[in-house]
């Protein structure tokens, strides 16, 4: 390799180290979560026995001791903080990142594997809050969310809407008619067919957007893109070639906020789930209610019940306000025609953010 090579390794190498510490920390983060005291001597003490135990070659223990202590001291701060965490579905650069940074400033997002695994860090107090999607402009309903909406215990304290807005990224320094494959999610694939299909470009699927962009940057394949947001370029240090390379430039997310207790400030939205009796007209009488004490309906969507083979669940989403006696009313009336009902929430509605 001649120096410029070896410059770029380096740089690539440093990299990775920020963004390893930045993995560590969120983990420090979500085990302070859940134990009761933050200093945990014998703990520190046996991880760094271990870490010395690889300090071989050119490492010098010093060095490494040095270097742990550090990282343990930035450790405790974080947690004393007692930061907001809120977890999300995929890589680091992913809309639910975006959604989380537009929804509010003091929240740290936390990325999760699967939407399950968010639930279930709500849930057992790994994290405070979780942002999950639900439907999409284009797409329609998140079935996988809104399955876990059928059975959660957790409630919906808030909504945003978030713009999709796809670009075609890039190496830094790339040109763009080299490229000849892009990777992305089949989702975000799909949304951009007509771009791709007019550049000549090959689309291949990936597991997620932003991970698709940590991929390339990465692995650093030649005459290769990646589909994601502008906040995976920013993250990866990729290039945008192109912004809003979507057929439709009317492309939404909304996604819901979730948590363990109900929403702290007043809502005039509110989301719920019930089941009907398995006779003709037993829907229709539920909507009559809402019709008859003319209230909004903003969403509905039917779902099977897992537990209940033959059976469906219905979510939906009406405006109203929880001190409102025709609200109570209506959703009193509501519980007693239906053998299963749950209110998710009741939470302030959101507007877009463009």
């Amino acid at each position: 390799m001649n120096l410029g090579e070896i410059r770029e390794k380096i740089d690539q190498t440093d990299m990775q180290l920020v963004k390893l510490i930045n993995q560590r920390m969120e983990y420090v983060l979500r085990a302070g979560k859940l134990k009761e005291v933050i200093l945990d001597k014998a703990r520190e003490e046996q991880v760094l026995r271990q870490l010395l135990a690889q300090a071989r070659g050119l490492i010098r223990p010093e060095f490494i001791t040095t270097l742990y202590e550090s990282i343990l001291t930035e450790s405790k701060a974080l947690q004393e903080r007692n930061l907001k965490l809120v977890g999300f579905q995929g890589e680091h650069g992913a809309w639910g990142e975006l959604a989380i940074r537009s929804y509010a400033d003091d929240m740290i997002p936390i990325p999760c594997v699967e939407f399950a695994h968010v639930f279930e860090g709500v849930r057992d107090r790994e994290l405070d809050m979780g942002m999950v999607p639900v439907e999409n402009s284009l797409e329609g309903a998140v079935t996988e969310v809104n399955d876990i909406l059928v059975d959660t215990d957790l409630k919906i304290i808030g909504e945003i809407r978030i713009p999709v807005r796809q670009c075609l990224l890039v190496l830094p320094g790339g040109d763009y008619r080299d490229i000849k494959v892009v990777y992305s999610h089949p989702q975000a694939l799909a949304q951009c067919r007509s771009f791709l299909s007019r550049n000549k470009l090959e689309p291949r699927p990936f597991y997620d957007t932003a991970g698709a962009a940590r991929w390339l940057a990465q692995e650093r394949p030649s005459s290769t893109a990646v589909i994601a947001s502008p906040i995976a370029a920013e993250l990866y240090g990729l290039d945008i070639v192109k912004e809003d390379i979507g057929d439709n430039t009317d492309n939404f997310t909304r996604f819901l906020l979730i948590s363990r207790n109900s929403s702290p400030v007043a809502g005039n939205k509110c989301s719920l789930v019930f089941s009907t009796e398995h006779r003709a007209g037993a829907l229709f009488e539920v909507l009559h209610v809402f019709a008859e004490n003319e209230i909004n309906l903003t969403r509905i969507e039917s779902r099977p019940i897992r537990r209940n083979p033959g059976a469906y669940a219905f979510l939906l989403d009406f405006l109203g306000r929880e001190d409102d006696p025709v609200v109570q009313q209506a959703l009193e009336k509501i519980r007693e025609k239906t053998p299963f009902f749950r209110i998710l929430g009741f939470y302030p509605e959101s507007p877009t953010v463009r």
